[in-house]
């Protein structure tokens, strides 16, 4: 109880200091997905033309991928030098440093709380339908929110030892977000299409899609999400289990 206690205390912390000093305040959450999002559908729609000829609405399909991918993001980002960042801390008092990585996550879950009913809102507004299939949002953020912490756990301990980590993160983030069917269906890519449900991201923002009249992502692809958090989950709870005093002596 008290662990969970520190978590929630540090998440509060993390996003009261987030937008401190900001004159819009928590308002930036709200603004800056709609804003990403509306650029990724002007760009891609005219550029790439992906919403000609389908049977769903383009710019709902790219803003209900854009939700689990700010989150992600976000938080991985954060979660990645975690510990590092708070040696202060961690050298002091005595805690679990799995803590630490899932501090971005739970602290991001209120601004992927404002997206989803951003997401909901503008689908009228974007020529969309509303209609029982928005419940697969429910699955799909569980699954996000999971397959998020464990990548953040599993990266968090990685970084302790080996501090290129950072820079690998940011480079593959730049890459994953084209490698994802976020602003473009998978069916875009033909031959190759099979090959993104390997992506675990794939299955997620599937789900995410389906809620807005996409169609259901494959089920080898919600198998890979889901395989891929469970695997990362035992091996990142083990690796802090065996390591976490490690930690305090590599800071």
């Amino acid at each position: 109880m008290n662990n969970r206690s520190l978590l929630i205390s540090l998440a509060q912390k993390e996003f009261r200091v987030r937008y401190k000093r900001a004159w819009l305040g928590v308002i930036w959450s709200i603004a800056l997905p709609i804003f990403q999002s509306a650029v990724m559908v002007f760009i891609f729609s005219r550029v790439g033309r992906f919403g000609s000829g389908s049977s769903f609405n383009y710019a709902a399909f790219v803003l209900a991928g854009m939700v689990p991918w700010l989150y992600l993001s976000a938080s991985v980002a954060s979660s990645t030098t975690s510990i590092v960042d708070a040696s202060d801390i961690t050298v002091k008092i005595a805690f679990p440093r799995a803590i630490l990585p899932l501090v971005s996550p739970v602290a991001n879950l209120f601004t992927l709380a404002i997206s989803v009913l951003i997401l909901f809102i503008a689908l009228p507004i974007v020529g969309a339908s509303v209609g029982p299939r928005f419940l697969f949002v429910l699955p799909a953020a569980v699954l996000l929110c999971a397959f998020t912490a464990t990548l953040g756990l599993a990266l968090g301990a990685l970084y302790v030892y080996f501090r290129d980590v950072k820079f690998m993160v940011q480079a593959v983030l730049l890459v994953w977000i084209y490698i994802t069917p976020i602003v473009y269906p998978p069916s875009a890519l033909k031959g190759a299409a099979p090959w993104l449900d390997f992506n675990p991201l794939t299955g997620i923002v599937g789900l995410f899609q389906r809620a807005v009249g996409a169609p259901v992502p494959s089920v080898r692809a919600l198998l890979v999400s889901v395989a891929t958090t469970l695997v990362l989950g035992v091996v990142a709870i083990r690796a802090h289990h065996r390591h976490d005093r490690l930690f305090v002596d590599l800071l």
